[in-house]
């Protein structure tokens, strides 16, 4: 199958576009409907479970290990019993083909209907396009879901805790909402060593609007249609998480950072925190941890349901 990003094939219209359209010099295709194409999907998995939030984890193809400690750990169902909560693992491919790989990630999809795989070339300069596979297939075959998190693999996942604080948030945040871990004073890094480079000729201005950490945020459903729109106005950078930011720009949505009123702090920890079974239990998300330290401090952070 074919994705389109600008297609309403397939697009609930319950979703309206931005009536005010930008006019720029030329439109920017991140994924091109004639350029990449699914080779393992769950287009029907949404409309088979009803999900309140979907999960969306960025991963390659070798990245086994991450996978299977996502599924016993805060990938589990059944972690919160209030609503349902689906996740997908999202590939591209290698750059250079691995066969015995490839049908191992096969044999995956069939036992557990949790991957989406695009033949684009998984590398850091093309998460932008993986990032704008997600809202993609959001849009496409989401869109009953209320929301749906990016989220790293490397991250620890409080699943319990950030849906009761979604739905403690109510109505007002089923529309053009997003939350996570919010930059709003950063500014393009022109040194050619630092990892995230940018040139003036890609990106000429001297900030960044306020974006969320692409560590990990929640968004409602109904701004996965209206980015990838906006994605066509929105020259690419290497950047993701900028790259999203500049494309709620044009949309004029602000994101919003994740805190409570006893003063908790962020919500979404994009830092590293020592584990702690109580602190952990008032955190949505903590970064940094490997599959093997994953696995390691789940049994006990299960018992914060209990006694935090």
């Amino acid at each position: 199958m074919i994705i389109n990003l600008y297609s309403s094939a397939g697009i609930s219209h319950a979703t309206p576009l931005p009536k005010k359209t930008p006019t720029p010099k030329e439109l920017y295709d991140v994924i091109s409907p004639s350029t990449y194409r699914f080779i393992l999907n769950q287009p029907e998995l949404c409309e088979k479970k009803s999900p309140f939030l979907v999960l969306m984890i960025p991963v390659t193809l070798k990245d086994t290990e991450a996978r299977t400690a996502i599924r016993r750990t805060w990938g589990q169902d059944g972690l919160s019993p209030r609503v349902t909560v689906l996740h997908l693992f999202v590939i591209g491919q290698p750059a250079q083909s691995d066969p015995v790989l490839q049908e191992h990630l096969e044999r995956e999809s069939k036992e557990f209907g949790d991957i989406i795989q695009m033949d684009f070339v998984d590398s850091y300069h093309n998460l932008t396009i993986k990032t704008m596979m997600i809202m993609n297939w959001i849009a496409t075959y989401c869109q009953g879901a209320w929301y749906a998190m990016k989220i790293d693999a490397d991250i620890f996942l409080n699943v319990r805790y950030l849906v009761d604080y979604l739905l403690d948030q109510g109505e007002s945040s089923r529309k053009d909402y997003i939350c996570g871990s919010v930059i709003s004073d950063a500014v393009p890094h022109r040194d050619t060593f630092n990892k995230w480079y940018i040139s003036e000729d890609l990106y000429p201005d001297t900030w960044y609007p306020p974006y969320v950490s692409g560590a990990a945020y929640v968004f409602s459903t109904d701004l996965a249609r209206k980015i990838s729109w906006a994605s066509r106005f929105v020259r690419p950078i290497p950047l993701e998480d900028v790259y999203v930011g500049l494309c709620l720009h044009i949309l004029g949505v602000k994101p919003m950072y994740a805190t409570t009123f006893l003063g908790l702090g962020n919500l979404f920890e994009v830092r590293r925190l020592k584990y702690e079974r109580c602190t952990f239990a008032k955190r949505i998300i903590v970064n940094g941890f490997n599959p093997q330290n994953l696995v390691r401090i789940w049994h006990d952070f299960k018992k914060s349901y209990f006694t935090c």
